[in-house]
């Protein structure tokens, strides 16, 4: 009984070490596309409030329109 108990934590051992090893290796190939999808996941978040918020686009769409002509041009300069 005892002898297997041994070779079971034996083998706990070595699946631990194995795990712990192919993390290390999975972090460092992630580390290259962690900046693209942060961005990726920024421009979800953006569709997501606009989804949620048409009112607030169909207003910045329709402003510089309904705003004067000349005060636009004098606008966009800013």
């Amino acid at each position: 009984m005892n002898e297997s108990l041994i070779r079971i934590a034996a083998r706990k051992e070595v699946l631990v070490a194995q795990a712990a090893s192919q993390r290390r290796v999975l972090a460092q190939s992630f580390d290259a596309w962690r900046k693209p999808l942060a961005l990726a996941d920024r421009g979800l978040q953006a569709i997501h409030f606009v989804k949620s918020h048409p009112v607030l686009l169909a207003g910045s769409v329709l402003l510089p329109g309904a705003m004067q002509p000349g005060r636009v041009g004098k606008w966009l300069r800013r």
